[in-house]
């Protein structure tokens, strides 16, 4: 009987329960007596947004399980690099989205704006518990009317919240992840030795060069010279670990010294086989941060469009507040600063035999 029951055929409308969601638009405009048409493509726009937020938040707690432990299975790494893939696809879509939401024009959006008070994409719960997965820190939040943004929410939502404040986001595993690189100093190679080595040979190259030159004046040799003086010293972060600590304390960088050295590594000799796919991550990661940033812009410069220099509905500065976040919510801008440090690859230190092996696939055979 149980098998029977397990096996039995669904309906596709009572599988996907749509009495359910076609039955959840329910239009104040017409509950008020004075219908606006785009209302309707309003609501279910948002409704969209909310359940595509429900499947990355779903994504991303699949990433930090696997990643919430001291050793990370190789193969959940290619899992994980897959299941970045469709987030950011997923971003693709709702950055698509606003288009269709942009075919309501601002006087059509007036029709209704003032049934909407104060109700406020501020409120979406499942997007900030995707900024918390990621790791978007409360001290690094823009003020919400000067409140916190935590404020908005019922007290059960606001202890599942702060729980997630308090637990490690997917940038606290990440970085202990990368922390845990075993490549950095093995058999009398040291990397990051090899790798400043490197460095000054590639500085002392690029300062003959523009010493030699026929091509430019005086003036501009010397203002080439102090830019170049200033990338060494961004260079001296890396190699003096108090610095970077320093730095740390400041607020101007987030990840730790150990892991910025390991993700360094794993960019520069991302050719060799094990290195490809954690590189993969790391990409993927960056990307994530990137399009939600397209994201906020986008939806940014879709709120000028319909609302000028209007308040929002929650109370927000509405254009202006969107617009800072896009600066200033940035989680793995650490992993995008990587690229500061990288050198050619006609410059890479030359790794051991040994070391490349290990960071190859081989196979050996016993005769």
């Amino acid at each position: 009987m149980e098998t029977e029951k397990k096996y039995a055929s669904v309906h596709y409308a009572k599988y996907l329960q749509l009495d359910k969601v076609m039955g959840a638009q329910h239009l104040r405009s017409v509950e008020l007596g004075k219908p606006a048409h785009d209302e309707m493509l309003f609501i279910i726009i948002h409704q969209v947004y909310e359940l595509w937020f429900k499947q990355i938040v779903h994504e991303l707690v699949s990433v930090a399980e696997m990643f919430d432990t001291d050793k990370v299975e190789e193969r959940n790494i290619g899992i994980s690099v897959s299941r970045f893939d469709r987030v950011i696809e997923i971003q693709r879509v709702m950055i698509d989205q606003v288009r269709v939401l942009e075919t309501m024009t601002p006087l059509d959006f007036l029709d209704f704006r003032n049934f909407l008070i104060p109700a406020s994409g501020f409120q979406s719960f499942q997007f900030r518990k995707m900024e918390l997965l990621l790791g978007l820190k409360k001290q690094d939040r823009l003020t919400y009317n000067q409140k916190p943004y935590s404020s908005v929410f019922s007290d059960s939502e606001q202890k599942e919240l702060e729980a997630m404040e308090n637990g490690l986001s997917l940038t606290d595993l990440i970085e202990k992840w990368l922390e845990r690189t075993p490549f950095l100093e093995l058999d009398g190679f040291n990397f990051l030795d090899e790798y400043r080595k490197a460095v000054k040979n590639m500085h002392d190259k690029e300062k003959a060069s523009i010493r030699e030159t026929s091509f430019i004046s005086e003036e501009e040799r010397a203002i080439r010279l102090k830019m170049l003086a200033g990338t060494e010293s961004y260079f001296d972060e890396v190699f003096d670990e108090k610095k970077h600590i320093e730095a740390q304390e400041s607020g101007s960088i987030k990840m730790s010294y150990k892991a910025t050295i390991a993700a360094l590594l794993i960019n520069l000799y991302r050719d060799e086989p094990i290195l490809r796919m954690p590189y993969e991550l790391l990409r993927k990661l960056v990307d994530v941060d990137e399009t939600f940033t397209t994201w906020r812009y986008r939806h940014a410069q879709m709120v000028l469009r319909m609302l000028g220099k209007k308040t929002g509905t929650g109370g927000s500065s509405g254009h202006d507040y969107l617009k800072s976040t896009t600066e200033k919510h940035h989680v793995f801008r650490d992993l995008h600063n990587i690229s500061t440090l990288l050198i050619p690859r006609s410059e890479l230190p030359v790794l051991p035999d040994k070391l490349k092996r290990e960071l190859g696939f081989y196979i050996t055979s016993k005769k």
